[in-house]
C-alpha cells in the first residue's frame, strides 16, 4: 500500500475515539461506532503484552466488521500480531521509523505532537497522520499543559501542506468543536466525552452532528 493509499484510509474520517481497556470494551466500541466514531485507538498503559494483545484482537474484530480503522497505542509489535490497521505513537514511544519497519508499508502510523518543534520533526518521519494537542490540560495527559487553539491552526496547516491527516485532541465536546473548527480543525480525538458517557452511542452522535455542523462548507 502506498502512502497515498494509507492516507485514503483516513480521508473523510473525523471522529477518532481513544479509549483504555474496559470490561465492556466490545459493546462500548459497537455503540460508539454506531453513533459515528470512524477511527478507534486502544490506549492501555497498564496491561502486560499478552492480555493487551487479547483485547486488541477483540477491538480489531469489532472495528474490522464495521470498516473502521483500528490502531493500537505504543506497541507496533503487538499491533502487527493483532493485525491492527496501525499504531499510534507518543513522543516518548518507539520512533515512527522503527514502527514502519515492523509494520511494513500497509499499516498506518500516527504520531502525537504538542509543540511547533515537534511538528517540524514529524514531517521527516514515515507517518500517515498526526495528532495536535491537548488544546487544554486533560487528566488523560497528566502534567502536560494545554497548547491553546493557536497550535491547532499551526498543526492543521502544516499537516495539510504535507498531505497528512491531523486530529485535534484535548477537551473535545460538542460545545468546543465550533471554536476548534474555526481554528482549522476538521478531525477530532475524543476520550472522556465518550468513555464517561452513560449512553456512548448518543454521545458519539452528538459529536458527529457538531462536527458536521461546524465543518460543513469549510
Amino acid at each position: 500500500m502506498s502512502a497515498a493509499s494509507r492516507a485514503g484510509a483516513l480521508s473523510g474520517r473525523s471522529l477518532y475515539l481513544c479509549t483504555p481497556d474496559r470490561p465492556d470494551l466490545g459493546p462500548f466500541l459497537k455503540a460508539c461506532i454506531a453513533g459515528g466514531v470512524d477511527v478507534v485507538q486502544l490506549r492501555e498503559k497498564d496491561l502486560e503484552a499478552r492480555p493487551l494483545l487479547e483485547r486488541a484482537r477483540l477491538a480489531r474484530e469489532i472495528c474490522g466488521e464495521a470498516g473502521v480503522p483500528f490502531l493500537l497505542n505504543d506497541r507496533p509489535d503487538l499491533a502487527l500480531e493483532a493485525e491492527a490497521d496501525g499504531v499510534h505513537l507518543g513522543q516518548d514511544d518507539a520512533p515512527p521509523s522503527l514502527a514502519r519497519r515492523i509494520l511494513g508499508p500497509d499499516r498506518l502510523v500516527g504520531l502525537s505532537t504538542h509543540a511547533p518543534e515537534e511538528l517540524a520533526v514529524a514531517l521527516d518521519e514515515p507517518i500517515d497522520y498526526l495528532s495536535a494537542g491537548p488544546v487544554v490540560p486533560t487528566p488523560t495527559k497528566p502534567g502536560r499543559p494545554g497548547t491553546g487553539v493557536g497550535y491547532v491552526t499551526a498543526a492543521t496547516s502544516v499537516a495539510a501542506e504535507a498531505g497528512l491527516a491531523c486530529f485535534v485532541t484535548g477537551g473535545v465536546t460538542p460545545e468546543t468543536i465550533p471554536e476548534l473548527a474555526r481554528a482549522g480543525a476538521r478531525a477530532f480525538v475524543v476520550v472522556r466525552y465518550l468513555t464517561e458517557a452513560s449512553d456512548p452511542r448518543a454521545a458519539a452522535a452528538r459529536l458527529a452532528e457538531a462536527i458536521a455542523a461546524a465543518t460543513q462548507g469549510r
